[in-house]
């Protein structure tokens, strides 16, 4: 019984809760993130590199001519998708550089408050006539 009670105090505390909640808004987060990528930034870059659209990079693996990776999932063919792989790691850099940007601005937030609270405690008591 001790065992469960432990439990219930470990699920309810707040760092659990925060960490549930970060992971709810992660996995939206990361929805807008692939919409980014995929629908908004590598349409542009695919027209400056030619009519390319990199989710369409792909090498069959066994030799079987295919026009599409869709073709070659639905004939059940293998392939190296390095297309997707490439949308991938600009996912990723674009999360990367919002988690930059949000843990820069928190960090300043935070020196400010800092500063503030040091300036408040450094000044002297003033004495009443």
């Amino acid at each position: 019984m001790k065992i469960l009670e432990e439990f219930k105090e470990f699920a309810v505390k707040g760092n659990v809760m925060d960490l549930a909640i970060g992971v709810v808004i992660g996995a939206s987060f990361q929805k807008i993130i692939n919409s980014l990528v995929n629908d908004i930034i590598m349409p542009p870059v695919g027209a400056l590199m030619g009519p390319v659209n990199f989710a369409d990079l792909f090498i069959s693996l066994s030799g079987e001519e295919v026009t599409s990776l869709a073709d070659a999932k639905a004939k059940g063919v293998p392939t190296l998708n390095y297309g997707l792989f490439i949308n991938n790691i600009f996912e990723f850099l674009i999360i990367a550089w919002a988690l930059f940007m949000l843990v820069k601005v928190m960090n300043r937030l935070r020196r400010q408050q800092e500063r503030k609270e040091a300036k408040k405690d450094a000044k002297p008591a003033q004495k009443k006539k």
